[in-house]
């Protein structure tokens, strides 16, 4: 007898990581679905005894799937699977009907636990042959979403904590840019509104770039609003936001990348590079002396208040063999 599996997530990495630790005892037969709504259907059309649910997807996201399953009575188990670790993350799957809430990524003994209950009576427990495992094809863009992916969580997570709320997690952008092009991109993310930037450097084993935070004004009123600071001009409330929310994003984000590639960055002061200007004035202020890089770019929204963070790594051309050896592990077909 097999057990039949849906693994639901936007990343061909994570679906390739997990549908490769499926205990040999389950006799897994495993179906994938790249986001909700693909989810649904095939739940609609087939038979599964259980499900792992992805957070962060395109289409139809991990929550959104949880309350389209509930309106149509779907029943399976679902456990969900992310890299969103806030609390209220995981209050909020739970009494939306998940089984479990699981953090990225898993490990083998937690998933030996969770799929206990569904032990093959047919399959031998220690050493069934393998089933293939549909040939996904991961590429370097790939590898880093989901690295990515498991390290704005982490952020997310921090900023929730710090704030006493609920941070929506995006869905990331990683993309090869000349520096050029960055102004058009953080032009895009200002939407006219004067902005205020803070670019902290970091270093690790040769691994080298800076992570650029950015504020909006309309968002900085809002913060200063739900901030318990002093309101009688002894201190710069609108630098203490700056410099405050970039150490939680900055150090929490490099941390959860730092922990998946075996690293431990090494980070600068911090360096305000403008407050309340224009984006072209802004841009102004960054001293990068690279030409080329891969930018990652993370905005983060704060529940029910118009508040947005965005979150920009840059990595220097000549560290990216470096990232890609550090996580080349993630891309290895051998158990």
């Amino acid at each position: 007898m097999t057990t039949r599996v849906l693994i639901t997530d936007d990343s061909a990495l994570a679906r390739k990581q997990l549908a490769r630790s499926m205990p040999a005892f389950i006799n897994a037969d495993v179906t994938f679905a790249e986001n909700g709504q693909v989810a649904i259907d095939q739940l609609t059309a087939n038979t599964f005894d259980v499900m792992f649910l992805d957070l962060t997807m395109p289409v139809l996201d991990g929550y959104e799937t949880l309350e389209a399953m509930r309106n149509s009575n779907i029943t399976v188990p679902v456990f969900v699977v992310s890299g969103d670790i806030q609390p209220k993350a995981q209050e909020r799957v739970l009494s939306l009907g998940a089984q479990a809430f699981v953090q990225k990524p898993v490990s083998p003994a937690q998933l030996n636990e969770l799929l206990a209950p569904y032990k093959s009576d047919t399959a031998p427990e220690a050493a069934a042959a393998e089933k293939p495992v549909e040939d996904l094809k991961i590429g370097r863009r790939e590898m880093y979403m989901e690295v990515v992916n498991v390290a704005m969580g982490r952020a997310a997570d921090s900023l929730a904590r710090y704030f006493d709320v609920f941070v929506h997690m995006p869905l990331p952008h990683v993309n090869v840019f000349e520096v050029s092009e960055l102004v058009m991109t953080i032009r895009h993310l200002a939407a006219n509104d004067n902005m205020s930037g803070i670019c902290q450097g970091f270093s690790g084993e040769g691994i080298a770039g800076e992570a650029l935070m950015l504020i909006s004004d309309s968002s900085m009123k809002d913060l200063l609003a739900i901030l318990d600071y002093p309101d009688d001009g002894s201190v710069d409330n609108d630098l203490e936001v700056l410099v405050d929310v970039s150490n939680v994003l900055i150090s929490a984000f490099l941390s959860g990348i730092g922990e998946q590639a075996g690293l431990v960055f090494a980070q600068s002061y911090p360096a305000i590079i403008g407050q309340h200007l224009a984006v072209d004035k802004l841009v102004e202020g960054m001293h990068g002396t690279w030409k080329r890089t891969v930018t990652i770019e993370v905005s983060y929204a704060i529940d029910n208040t118009s508040i947005k963070c965005d979150l920009l790594l840059l990595l220097v051309d000549e560290s990216l063999p470096l990232l890609d050896a550090k996580l080349a592990y993630l891309m290895d077909d051998e158990e």
